[in-house]
């Protein structure tokens, strides 16, 4: 049985809240790799897009890119996700989980890439939408047409 913890994180707020799914709601997420996108009505946010950034597995060890599958791994790294040197040209051999959500992770870390419209966040929310007057056209009288005009008596 999959438990999750996703952590979804919005760049243009730059707030971040924490979804735990479990059970059938965390099947989507099983076999997804890091870069996917995925539906927000998974975390419960519809209308939303997401790309799983990363995560880690039940020991703390992170989902790494490069790392292909769903194991866990020793590899030498001289730079990145689970790895700072502290010196140039540092290299070190480190265990890493692969860039495959399996039943083995733990928490999925993700990022808000589209949001819905604003049009369709106001139905959603059940505002009216905005509405605009209607304005008649009004006739004009010209002294052109006689039968329009104001009569009045021609003086001489």
């Amino acid at each position: 049985m999959a438990k999750f913890k996703v952590i979804v994180s919005d760049p243009e707020e730059g707030k971040s809240k924490i979804v735990e799914l479990e059970g059938a709601r965390a099947v989507p997420l099983i076999g997804k790799r890091l870069g996917e996108t995925l539906d927000g009505a998974v975390v419960g946010m519809s209308g939303h897009k997401l790309q799983v950034t990363g995560g880690s597995d039940k020991d703390g060890f992170p989902m790494h890119p490069n790392v292909h599958g769903g194991v866990r791994i020793s590899v030498i790294l001289s730079k990145g996700v689970g790895f700072h040197p502290k010196g140039k040209g540092q290299r070190q051999r480190k265990t890493l989980r692969g860039n495959v959500v399996t039943e083995d992770i733990v928490q999925v870390n993700t990022k808000v890439l589209e949001k819905p419209m604003k049009a369709e966040k106001a139905k959603l929310d059940g505002a009216k939408p905005e509405q605009t007057e209607v304005v008649e056209p009004t006739t004009v009288k010209t002294a052109d047409n006689p039968s329009e005009a104001d009569a009045q008596p021609a003086k001489d």
